[in-house]
């Protein structure tokens, strides 16, 4: 039975001379690897060697999940090759695409997640086209960071304490964030979760308000992300290998 989809490499590897194993993430079946038979030959059905983050229409074989895939065709689009130009913004991409694929499962479909990671990589392409501010870059990853912790069923508890539920206000004494809470926690109720980290008003406030976020300084996006960090860390149970690349203060 052949399958039809979307979807974006975030895997690949040598199989053989010829061939390789592939890591995609797709929109309708979600995370799936494929042998791809040939694709190192110089006429190949899948326009050349499927590298890391091509993007396009994909047709498949798959009769029992519990073997590979076989790929039969892959309409590859551009690999966003822009993004090699700043070692952050492909470092924040190497990053993204280690979250998705530590995050999710095998043939369980986020079609609202592959679309937002689909943008992740176009906006972090078109920015680095234009600008130098690694800002910008780490606004759309950690805009991309909640997207992914909400698709899967994960999403912090950022407008409210996450234990009493008070709505979070700028005037609140003393911030934290409790991974074990999933959110912000306040000054009340911060004895009851060891795990806890304080914040900054600058830094729990955009991410309370996301539409803060474009006009935050670069300083307390650091700050923001590494509070991501920690919580992906926390879920996880180990440090991402890529964070170390992309969250600046230690």
């Amino acid at each position: 039975m052949l399958t039809k989809d979307l979807a974006i490499c975030i895997r690949a590897v040598d199989y053989s001379e010829t061939s390789q194993i592939v890591t995609l993430f797709t929109k309708e079946t979600g995370k799936l690897s494929v042998i791809a038979k040939g694709s190192k030959r110089p006429k190949s059905a899948f326009d050349g060697p499927i590298e890391i983050f091509s993007h396009g229409k994909i047709v498949f074989s798959n009769s029992n999940k519990e073997k590979l895939a076989t790929l039969t065709e892959f309409e590859q689009q551009s690999n966003f090759g822009r993004l090699a130009e700043s070692l952050f913004a492909l470092n924040c991409s190497f990053f993204a695409v280690e979250l998705i694929n530590l995050l999710t499962e095998d043939y369980d479909p986020h079609p609202g997640l592959f679309d937002s990671f689909l943008g992740f990589l176009q906006k972090a392409n078109e920015q680095r086209a234009t600008n130098n501010r690694q800002q910008d870059i780490l606004v759309l990853l950690i805009l991309f960071q909640l997207t992914l912790l909400k698709e899967v069923g994960l999403e912090p508890i950022l407008k409210t304490c996450a234990n009493c539920k008070t709505s979070f206000s700028a005037d609140w004494p003393e911030v934290y964030f409790s991974s074990l809470a999933n959110g912000l926690i306040c000054r009340d109720c911060e004895d009851s979760f060891p795990d806890k980290i304080r914040l900054t008003g600058a830094t729990a406030s955009p991410l309370s308000n996301l539409n803060m976020l474009v006009d935050s300084q670069e300083k307390t996006l650091d700050q923001i992300e590494k509070v991501l960090v920690y919580h992906f860390t926390e879920l996880l149970h180990k440090p991402p290998k890529m964070a170390k690349y992309v969250s600046k203060i230690r």
